[in-house]
Parts: structure tokens; sequence; C-alpha cells
């Protein structure tokens, strides 16, 4: 397959800048992979398209503050988003490297010096393989309380906040599911964005069981995919965790014919990695570099919740493999002629 057939252009006005004032009033569209039908509804009303004996599988990752915004030596603006632990003890809180993505204004080398707040500070001391900044922290011990104390949501670049201290505060609740509890992604599971307690309350009335699982979205969410034969593509690994009561869940509804709806792309990932070779889904936690495309066949999701994703990406790669590249292309073509909202703060999709 080749990376144009998952082109489509995008109008800017309709990349979403904030979320709606109240997470279940986005919008919703319901698609058929069946037959092809598209509704248009609202978030809330979620519940009337799911039926008792469902399960609705959740992400309960929790977004890290990860974002650290500072100055170099020189006086100049530096923005450090922290990937990862890396070095010999990585494992632990001794280790004080992390791998991070950089941004400055002018040409960034190695063996400079930059400052955080809080006494925080480091040196760039240059970069891995992967092309990932290497930075030092000179701080001892556990780091998290200054990131926590000092960190910033690490937004995708195409929303802007252009130092709006307000939104930042805003972004602090609004980029993180009223689920999260696991802390350890870079970014957010969107899906699930969208739900309230209030909401979650009346699938549990409608007869749905919800369980968790954890997937820490990493590094690959931020990478393009650059290879023409989107095949060469490869995602970085994440972690993940899919407990023993998720996967007894999961198994019980399939073999009573119920439906298992995966609350985003990293829910489906995950239990797909999961997926033994009876068909059912063992209980484990690892890593995964799980990559579904057009072609690929669904062992574990019977209905999907997505946001509507940026073109060419993993991402949508996925959702046209659950629902067909040709029907996912007209339903975004239709989102964008009825101007939904776009990307991580968008509206979403119910893809039964």
């Amino acid at each position: 397959m080749n990376l144009r057939d998952f082109d489509y252009h995008l109008p800017k006005s309709l990349i979403a800048q904030q979320p709606v004032p109240q997470r279940d009033r986005s919008r919703l569209m319901v698609l058929d992979r069946q037959t092809g039908a598209i509704e248009h509804r609202l978030f809330s009303h979620l519940p009337d398209y799911l039926h008792p004996g469902d399960v609705l599988v959740v992400n309960e990752t929790r977004v890290l503050p990860a974002l650290l915004i500072g100055q170099k030596e020189s006086g100049g603006k530096i923005e450090a988003l922290l990937v990862r632990k890396s070095g010999p003890e990585a494992a632990g809180e001794s280790s004080q490297e992390w791998e991070c993505l950089l941004k400055s204004k002018g040409k960034m080398r190695g063996k400079t010096r930059a400052y955080f707040g809080a006494g925080l500070q480091g040196e760039i001391v240059g970069k891995t393989p992967a092309g990932l900044w290497r930075l030092n922290f000179e701080e001892k011990g556990n780091l998290d309380p200054i990131f926590r104390r000092i960190g910033h949501p690490p937004l995708p670049p195409y929303i802007r906040r252009n130092g709006d201290r307000k939104m930042g505060a805003m972004d602090l609740e609004r980029y993180q599911t009223v689920f999260a509890r696991r802390e350890g992604a870079i970014a957010a599971p969107t899906a699930g964005l969208h739900f309230t307690e209030t909401l979650l309350n009346r699938v549990r009335d409608r007869g749905v069981q919800i369980f968790p699982l954890t997937l820490h979205v990493g590094i690959g969410t931020f990478l393009p995919v650059k290879h023409q034969e989107v095949e060469k593509h490869r995602l970085e690994p994440e972690f993940f965790s899919v407990p023993l009561e998720t996967a007894c869940a999961v198994n019980h509804a399939r073999a009573l014919k119920k439906r298992v709806v995966a609350v985003g792309t990293t829910v489906t990932r995950a239990l797909e990695s999961c997926v033994g070779g009876e068909g059912k889904i063992i209980p484990q936690q690892g890593e995964t570099g799980l990559f579904i495309l057009p072609g690929y066949r669904f062992r574990a999701v019977d209905a999907l919740v997505s946001n509507f994703h940026l073109p060419r990406s993993t991402l949508i790669m996925l959702v046209s493999a659950f629902a067909g590249r040709e029907l996912t292309l007209t339903a975004y073509q239709e989102a964008i002629r009825g101007n939904y909202r776009f990307y991580s703060y968008g509206d979403a999709m119910f893809i039964k």
C-alpha cells in the first residue's frame, strides 16, 4: 500500500484548538461498516448504540506533564518533550538521563546547558541512533515531583497556546481522561477524552461492563510515516498491560457472541496484541509495536470509538483496517462537509 492511499485534505479551520465546554457534548459520527450508513449524533448518545452484555474497554493511562520549557545558557528558549529514561540504569531513579524531542531557535548542539526552573538544569549531551536528544539532569533522586510542578501537558504541535496561561491550566485537566490512573503516557488516548462519570454510569445502566487496560502512548504517536510503502514502517514499541479481569471479561463476552467495544486505537492495539493461539485474550504486560494495516484480521475488537486522525498517520491506517479504507475516507469527507472538529480535541466516531 502507498502512503498517499491514506491522504486527505483538511481545512486548518477544522483542527480543534480546544475541547468543547462539556466533554460529552462533542459530536459523534456513527458509522455502520456493514451498510456504510452514517448518522450524526452527540457523544452523549453513545449508550444508545451499546447493547446489554457488551464490554467497553478503556485505557487508564495518565499523561505525564512531560513538556519542559526553559532557556539555554545562551538565553534562547528551549522546549524539551521527555520521551523516556535512558542510560545504563534507566529503570531506576538514579538514572537522570532522558531521551527527548527538543525545539529551539537556532541550531542545536551537544554539550549545551539548559535551565528549566525550580532549580532543575541539565546538559544536552548528544543524540541517540534514533535521532532523539539525550538530556542529562544534574538533580539527584526522583524527578517526578519536579516534573509535576514545572511541566506542561505535552500537547500535539497542531494545538497552539502561545503562552496563554488560562488555556494551559485548562489543558492540565482536559488533556486527561476521567479514568486516567497509571502515569506514563506522553500523549492522551484521545477517544477517551469524551467520557464523563455520568456518561460512564449511563453505559453501565445499559447492562454494559467497563474494564480497563493500560497502554502508555509513546513517541510513535508523534513520528510520521516516512516510507511510501507503508508496510515498511515500524512502530516504536509502547508499554501495555492487560489485567486478568479484563482478559476474562473480553473472553466471556466473545464466548457469548457479545461485542467488545474498544475506546480508541490504543485499546485496540493492546487487546489485539494479547490474542493467543485459541483466539482468547491472554492477560500480560510488556511492549507492543503492533502496526495494524488494511488486510489485518481483528480477533478481539468488534466495535471502535475513535477520534478523527491525521492524514497519512498510523492511526487512520488502523481505522481503515477496521472499517475499510474507502469507507473510512468517505466518512472523513462527510465529516469535513459537516464541519466536524478534528484531531485530539475534536469530535468522535463510533464504528460498529
